[in-house]
């Protein structure tokens, strides 16, 4: 069976959806094609499943990609203000965490269900289990799946990362970017719990579920250097928390970080004025400013022979320059975003069009375009899918 459309979109994410809203409001023929059996299957899982669906503070400075310019035309012409009027006019209740990040009062199924009402509105045609075998291109666009053939003069790839291959992503995108001759910024894991080597695992990760408010810093040797103040917290296997998952967007393997454990706390402050100085008193001036139980093993590890001022200068900056190497991320099973990806270099700023293979558009995480933590991603989705619907 043949279905012709004017647009065929690939992938019901955040980004696939948006697209096929805004190509669907300007009378566009659209069909979104999905191989999983529901629509936004990220979206649901995403914050804690109530969605932190943008960041009122976006701004291209909080985007990583090969050209760091490539993010602001679009990102500029549709903002968090448009999405939150999105939100208003369907009623969804949400509100401001930390940082200017916005979720959902109640469930990330709000932001699914309204892009779905959206879609209906606009005659869009979603196709789930859709799985697409083929993809040619001959005066148009044809897609064959198990069932069915789709033509249309446009293709839009929405097709998502390699993070968290359980709810589905594949690589799809990227091979049919290099089947159209169109390069790729290698992928990694970004937003990705830290693994620590055996040494460093042994004396810290007994110590699972620890969490401490830290500053930490990538490129320390360089100008270069990035920086995040938020939660850090010792797992099992390493080190998480949101400072951690930022960082590791900037971190490369054999890269130390540095972490400051006690942000513009005077740690010894406590041992400093005692009358007497000891390991006791130590451990109780140490206690107050970080977690009872990292204080007591910072100072197992960290106690100096002697209690003189020196040697407390000496664990006042220990604490505040802690330098540990990871050995690895956990990898794209635990990366909330993967990093690199369709080339911007590629790519119309403006339409997220193809400069090579007129019709063929990229949009959304398979673009070398990383937002932080934060609902920066899902605002590059929604940036990057109006982008695009509104010019296919």
């Amino acid at each position: 069976m043949t279905h012709k459309f004017d647009v065929l979109i690939l992938g019901a994410g955040a980004a696939g959806l948006m697209c096929a809203i805004e190509a669907g409001k300007r009378g566009r023929r659209v069909a979104v094609l999905e191989h999983a059996d529901r629509i936004g299957k990220k979206i649901l899982i995403s914050g804690g499943g109530r969605c932190n669906f943008t960041n009122i503070h976006c701004r291209p400075e909080n985007f990583i990609s090969a050209n760091p310019h490539f993010a602001k035309s679009a990102l500029a012409r549709y903002t968090p203000a448009d999405f939150i009027a999105l939100i208003e006019k369907h009623r969804i209740p949400y509100h401001e965490k930390t940082l200017g990040q916005l979720f959902c009062d109640g469930s990330a199924h709000d932001i699914t269900d309204m892009l779905e009402a959206e879609c209906r509105q606009a005659a869009v045609q979603i196709f789930l289990s859709s799985k697409v075998r083929e993809v040619q291109r001959t005066t148009e666009f044809v897609l064959h799946t198990d069932g069915a053939e789709f033509r249309a003069p446009v293709l839009v790839v929405a097709t998502g990362g390699l993070s968290i291959p359980k709810i589905g992503a594949t690589a799809f995108g990227y091979d049919l970017a290099r089947q159209f001759g169109l390069k790729i910024i290698p992928t990694r894991a970004a937003l990705a719990p830290l693994v620590l080597g055996a040494e460093d695992r042994n004396h810290y990760c007994d110590q699972t579920g620890v969490s401490a408010e830290v500053i930490v810093s990538s490129n320390i040797a360089s100008s270069d250097h990035h920086s995040f103040r938020e939660k850090m917290l010792i797992t099992h296997k390493g080190l998480s928390g949101p400072a951690i998952l930022q960082i590791s967007s900037y971190w490369s393997a054999g890269q130390p970080i540095r972490i400051d454990l006690a942000p513009e706390r005077d740690v010894t402050a406590a041992i400093r004025e005692a009358k007497v100085r000891n390991l006791a008193v130590a451990r109780s001036g140490l206690q107050q400013v970080l977690p009872n139980r990292l204080a007591g093993r910072w100072l197992d590890l960290h106690a100096p022979g002697t209690w003189s001022n020196q040697a407390l200068e000496q664990l006042e900056r220990q604490v505040h320059e802690w330098i540990v190497t990871p050995v690895d991320t956990e990898g794209y099973a635990k990366a909330e975003v993967t990093a690199g990806g369709v080339d911007t270099d590629e790519l119309s700023a403006k339409t997220m069009e193809s400069r090579k293979v007129p019709g063929l558009f990229f949009i959304g995480e398979v673009v070398d375009v990383t937002g932080h933590l934060g609902g920066f991603n899902f605002q590059w989705a929604w940036a990057s899918g109006a982008a695009a619907g509104r010019a296919v």
